[in-house]
């Protein structure tokens, strides 16, 4: 999935290694394999399986994240070495000024973004922790992610079934944009 080629040899290695391991399991944290790898967590995500991950270019980041406001209260999550801060809530429409792409509504999410700072952004859907995610990851150009966008779930940790249909719809309309 991800510009493979001609790594050195170490590089190599460790993105065969990623491969065999999510060729068994897609499960377990991107940032954390890329850690225990030397690999960014873009070469981690690019060694999912090609049914698990679809990646498109960052220039399609504005459209993504006001599609992503309609779909009611998902999990946006902002993963670093120290902290993994999950806020649950909707994706406020955003607003582009003073070079950010500003999120700002009722809602516990919001902030401002360097968009143009998202080189790459992939769809994925696989296991994860034993059940099954479909999220959104906006990478920049360093391979870090930005952040990622969890479908929602409820009470009962059950995916919410119009958000996995819309996430699909999004998804392969843009793929199929793309590819034409």
């Amino acid at each position: 999935m991800g510009d493979m080629s001609s790594p050195a040899p170490d590089r190599a290695a460790a993105l065969a290694a990623v491969a065999a391991r999510f060729a068994a399991s897609t499960d377990g944290v991107i940032e954390e394999i890329a850690a225990e790898h030397g690999l960014t967590p873009r070469e981690v995500a690019g060694c999912l399986p090609e049914a698990a991950g679809f990646s498109l270019p960052g220039r399609l980041f504005r459209e993504i994240m006001n599609d992503v406001a309609d779909w009611g209260a998902v999990t946006f999550l902002v993963h670093t070495p120290d902290l993994i801060l999950e806020c649950y809530g909707e994706v406020p429409k955003g607003k582009v000024a003073q070079g950010y792409f500003n999120l700002i509504g009722d809602s516990p999410i919001g902030g401002h973004i360097r968009d143009e700072r998202c080189t790459e952004i992939q769809f994925v859907s696989r296991t994860f922790m034993r059940t099954e995610s479909h999220a959104i990851y906006f990478f920049n150009a360093e391979g870090g992610i930005m952040f990622k966008v969890f479908v929602g779930r409820d009470e009962h940790y059950r995916l919410y079934p119009d958000q996995v249909t819309r996430f699909m719809g999004l998804r392969d309309r843009l793929a199929g944009r793309e590819i034409a």
